[in-house]
């Protein structure tokens, strides 16, 4: 049976991965063994040799082996239980604030544990937070790793050791074809490098054979871009007029007046569907240029013409605010509104696809449950796409598809009108989105005040808490904001909690709340909700509430650990205040900064215009700035990224060209093996 597995297999096909550790893979786009096989680490840690507990370092990985000393549930900031682990160097205490009666059980005195993770200084002196670890006696332990050990991105419910697991069953079991042996082995390396790998060349992205998938993966998608323009342009679009009337009716309805930049973007966008072929434009507008409004302002035109709108969002929390704001810019008109998301299920679902089936909802507003299989419309119009980057191009076109099918004359296509909130500099742009027209609105709104910028080190904590107390109590709300190096909902979620109680504890006088990416789509909708109507004047977050959160009274926002973020993300995040009238400050609290991340900081404190901040993002990328993380923007592509593998796009588009024009047989296999299925550039 094993061989005749191939790469679109369901990993529910391999032991020990049943329907609910599925469940949890999904969320996190991890459903086949193509899925994993791109699913590549954040990073690695090297787990080959023991370090003797005396030369451990703050902020640095080890991995230590010993005795457990003694054991104890304290109650400080936060209950949490802690033992302390002895080699013949030294001790070091292990903290747990999530542990179950059988943690406890397990971790006696006396027992012998190997420990596996990075020291942070604590209360007790240096101390590890929720480590892996492994109990047994000296002889039954395995022997180390004789690879470096990858660090996933990954979600509540799965530990790094059982993506490790899944992983290494797929890379055993999986045979692939001639045509996939040279890319599957490449794979295979980046997941388990040798020891003696030149670690900084992966961390940077220049290991010769990261460069040689990227190119790959670059002239993939080029190729696929050609195949879709050309596609397109063998489907219509019926033309559209402009409904003047309703415009007029709807700018009167608006709280403000749209910009300059705003009426520009609607113009183009009225040209485009004015015409009988599709339209596929990309709306580029820094933070809170309202990007939004233009996208409504557009939809209801098509609405007008009795077409239905899809707009598909990120996230739970940001369709709800989209679903919010198109109920109120729609409300002098007839139209019906509607919210699909994940949480939508069982009668509550169906009735919702049977409406949209007979055209009885005009406007559908939700996440990926959009473009599930039985999901169908009456007469689709128009998709709406916030934040490309954050589905790639096969979700979209899976979209498009459906607005294909939901056509009486199958020549028709639907438009597609994408909004990016990361300003993309145009040499990239022209490039990394060749299949789309531009928009840009450069302007604001106006009185918008420039945020104040401020990079305080975290040693000055206490006074930063001191001058936070004083500007809530003035009536102000603020967003404190925490970072991990490791992408997990489990392990920001607990950074969160800790810092949440330490905050209450010293400012016990405030309303605080908790966001998280642990808590569930209506538990972060609700928490928001009450930031809105300030009924929480300080909100404790992890880079959850990066896209899309408004709420015009927080002026103020704190962002721990600002080194370990890229520009276009601390842009991202700064973004969320500033949206009234009011002055407002960024603190960026850093630990240690490198002379890049000096020069980030400034950039962060010189300049709000995120197209500057993009630009000199490129520059810094390029100078090889190590990341703990993916950048936002990078999730476009599964190994390439941009922009720091932007020298290879030019190659990328005269391979694609060549390979078109004289092996299009190539050409399909090579988009085959960059994207789950071959025809999702064909809408076939």
């Amino acid at each position: 049976m094993i061989g005749q597995i191939t790469r679109y297999a369901s990993l529910q096909t391999l032991e020990g991965v049943g329907p609910k550790i599925s469940e949890k893979l999904e969320k996190i786009g991890l459903l086949t063994y193509s899925d994993i096989l791109f699913h590549l680490p954040l990073r690695y840690v090297n787990r080959t040799e023991l370090t003797a507990i005396k030369d451990i370092n703050a902020n640095h990985y080890a991995v230590i082996e010993g005795f457990i000393e003694s054991n104890a549930v304290v109650f400080g900031r936060k209950r949490s239980f802690i033992f302390k682990v002895t080699d013949n160097t030294g001790s070091i205490v292990v903290r747990l604030f999530r542990f179950s009666n059988s943690q406890k059980n397990q971790l006696k005195t006396g027992s012998h544990i190997r420990c596996f993770g990075t020291a942070q200084k604590g209360s007790s002196g240096l101390e590890f937070y929720h480590p892996e670890y492994i109990l047994g006696a000296v002889e039954k332990l395995p022997p180390l790793d004789r690879t470096l050990s990858p660090i996933y991105p990954s979600t509540s419910g799965i530990s790094q050791n059982k993506l490790r697991q899944i992983s290494k069953l797929v890379f055993e079991h999986l045979k692939p074809i001639s045509s996939q042996i040279s890319q599957f082995e490449d794979l295979k390396f980046l997941h388990n490098p040798p020891a003696d790998v030149d670690l900084k060349s992966l961390e940077l992205g220049i290991n010769p054979i990261q460069k040689k998938l990227a190119l790959e993966e670059l002239t993939a998608f080029q190729i696929g871009f050609l195949t879709q323009r050309q596609t397109i342009k063998n489907f219509i679009s019926p033309p559209i007029k402009r409904n003047l009337k309703f415009e007029e009716i709807f700018l009167k309805n608006l709280e403000f007046q749209m910009t300059n930049a705003q009426h520009r973007v609607v113009s183009e966008i009225a040209t485009d569907i004015s015409s009988s072929k599709p339209m596929l434009r990309l709306i580029q507008g820094d933070v809170g240029s309202g990007k939004t409004v233009v996208a409504a302002f557009c939809a209801l035109q098509l609405l007008a013409n009795n077409k239905q709108i899809a707009l598909m969002a990120p996230t739970e929390i940001l369709a709800e605010q989209h679903r919010q704001n198109f109920v109120k810019w729609l409300a002098p008109f007839d139209y019906k509104v509607e919210l699909l998301s994940g949480k939508i299920k069982g009668t509550n679902r169906t009735k919702i696809n049977q409406k949209l089936e007979n055209g009885s909802i005009n406007v559908i507003i939700g996440t990926h449950a959009l473009f599930q299989e039985n999901v169908k419309f009456h007469a689709l119009g128009l998709i709406i796409i916030d934040e490309q980057h954050r589905f790639g191009v096969g979700q979209r076109l899976a979209l498009l598809k459906k607005g294909f099918q939901a056509q009486l004359d199958t020549s028709q296509l639907p438009n597609q009108l994408i909004m990016t909130a990361t300003p993309i500099p145009r040499t990239l742009a022209m490039s990394a989105y060749a299949d789309l027209d531009f928009s840009v609105i450069d302007e604001l709104p106006p009185g918008r005040k420039p945020i104040n910028t401020s990079i305080i080190s975290g040693n000055r904590r206490d006074q930063v808490i001191r001058k936070i107390k004083d500007i809530i109590l003035e009536g102000n709300q603020a967003y404190w904001v925490c970072t991990l190096i490791e992408e997990s909902d489990n392990l920001e979620a607990q950074a969160a909690e800790v810092i949440s109680a330490e905050l209450k504890l010293a400012l016990p006088e405030l309303s605080i709340g908790l966001i998280h990416g642990r808590l569930k789509a209506k538990e972060k909708i609700d928490i928001i909700n009450k930031f809105k109507k300030k009924e929480v004047s300080l909100l404790v977050a992890t880079t959850v509430i990066e896209v899309g959160i408004d709420a015009p009274n927080a002026t103020v926002m704190i962002i721990e650990n600002a080194e370990r973020l890229g520009l276009s993300q601390l842009h991202q995040l700064r973004g969320r205040v500033g949206r009234g009238d009011v002055e407002s400050f960024c603190i960026l609290m850093y630990d240690k900064l490198s002379t890049i991340g000096q020069k980030r900081m400034q950039i962060m404190r010189e300049t709000n215009d995120g197209f500057k901040i993009a630009e000199a993002d490129l520059e810094l990328r390029g100078a090889g700035e190590i990341l703990g993380t993916r950048q936002t923007g990078d999730i476009f592509f599964k190994i390439a990224e941009l922009p720091r593998d932007a020298s290879l796009l030019t190659q990328a588009k005269k391979d694609a060209k060549n390979i078109s024009d004289n092996d299009p047989g190539y050409g399909k296999e090579l988009v085959r093996n960059w994207l789950s299925k071959a025809e999702d550039f064909s809408l076939a």
